[in-house]
């Protein structure tokens, strides 16, 4: 039985993957075209998980519908017992046109 000589298993090799449309790479390197050829995870992703629509934005989308978002009158009423109890936020200062 022959022998092949390794000359002409890399010629085999380099058009093989010019046939195959894949990397030619003799040494072996790591070039991450595993990664780069695989399929796109967001695209199945956005498909999976259903859109979520806040409440916010459905009032600005049908303004004559009245909603109620409890948890931002929830959150409006807390800051204001705050302020109540002089625990909200400072004032913000008023600067003489300086940048």
């Amino acid at each position: 039985m022959a022998t092949v000589a390794p000359s002409r298993l890399a010629v085999i090799q380099r058009l093989r993957c010019s046939l195959f449309a894949t990397a030619y790479n003799p040494t072996a390197l790591r070039t991450g075209a595993k990664y780069l050829r695989a399929r796109l995870r967001g695209p199945s992703m956005v498909k999976y998980y259903p859109k979520f629509v806040e409440i916010s934005e459905a009032k600005r989308r049908c303004k004559g519908v009245e909603l109620v978002d409890e948890d931002e009158v929830q959150r409006l009423q807390d800051l204001a017992d705050l302020r109540k109890r002089g625990k909200g936020a400072p004032k913000k200062a008023k600067s003489e046109g300086k940048c």
